[in-house]
């Protein structure tokens, strides 16, 4: 867990407005996110935590408000003092300071670990194939699976598969990882796998907004939990104040669930 070291959010978030439909799931977001800052986002199902999520990488056009990742405003550019949407090339451009990590693991069954891995540096972010493979090895002796280079998505467990999907946001060297409920499609005994290369990476001071159920989790490496319902934040601060002493009734309902 590493404390915020800079004055200006990597990630500010200003009124956030995002609906489907009639049916708006967020009303009003504003959250600053600091350089090394490792903030987990709590709540029940249908609070808005994995569309704003999703939102901060332009998964999602938010209808009011805004977003910026490093300075940028995701999904616009301002030209001559107008806010102009951003072409597909220029949205993906923008991702490649962002690393996402679902629910599912996502990966290509065809291809194996390393082929996974090294798919976006090399055909998106034109690195060449060396430097790609040198740094996929990396990644993978960095959350323990360098044996696996060479293996396919179905020999792999769950967890194994996850850390694997990790590795493969990782190697784009993401400013930001955005992680969306990693451990919910694990079977319990390999929920403690990921959820260790997830400390991993916050100790070594990645910016890092964890939405999870995950308590223990928030508690041990969390800078500041969030608490959201019904698409506002309720509650926020540090674990031990959110997590140990909740204000809000809605957080202590939440909560006493899994204390």
């Amino acid at each position: 867990m590493t404390t915020a070291n800079s004055q200006t959010p990597l990630v500010e978030a200003r009124n956030v407005h995002k609906s489907f439909d009639q049916l708006e799931v967020l009303k009003g977001i504003d959250l600053d996110v600091m350089p090394g800052e490792v903030v987990v986002i709590l709540g029940p199902s249908g609070s808005g935590k994995s569309t704003f999520l999703r939102c901060i990488n332009h998964l999602e056009a938010i209808q009011k408000g805004y977003i910026q990742v490093d300075g940028e405003q995701i999904g616009y550019a301002l030209r001559k003092g107008r806010l102009e949407k951003l072409s597909a090339n220029g949205i993906a451009r923008q991702r490649r300071k962002i690393g996402m990590v679902f629910q599912q693991f996502n990966l290509y069954p065809h291809m194996t670990v390393l082929q996974n891995i090294i798919e976006a540096p090399i055909g998106i972010h034109g690195e060449s194939r060396q430097e790609a493979i040198a740094n996929a090895m990396r990644l993978l002796e960095r959350v323990g699976l360098s044996e696996k280079a060479q293996s396919y998505p179905r020999q792999l467990s769950g967890g194994q598969q996850q850390r694997v999907a990790i590795a493969r946001a990782l190697a784009i060297r993401p400013k930001l990882m955005l992680f969306d409920e990693p451990t919910s499609a694990l079977d319990p005994e390999l929920v403690g796998e990921v959820l260790a290369t997830m400390r991993d990476l916050a100790r070594q001071g990645l910016t890092m907004i964890v939405v999870t159920h995950e308590i223990g989790f928030a508690r041990e490496a969390a800078d500041r939990v969030i608490f959201m319902d019904g698409g506002h934040i309720v509650e926020m601060g540090k674990p031990e104040d959110v997590i140990g002493n909740p204000q809000h009734p809605r957080t202590q309902a939440f909560l006493s669930r899994f204390l």
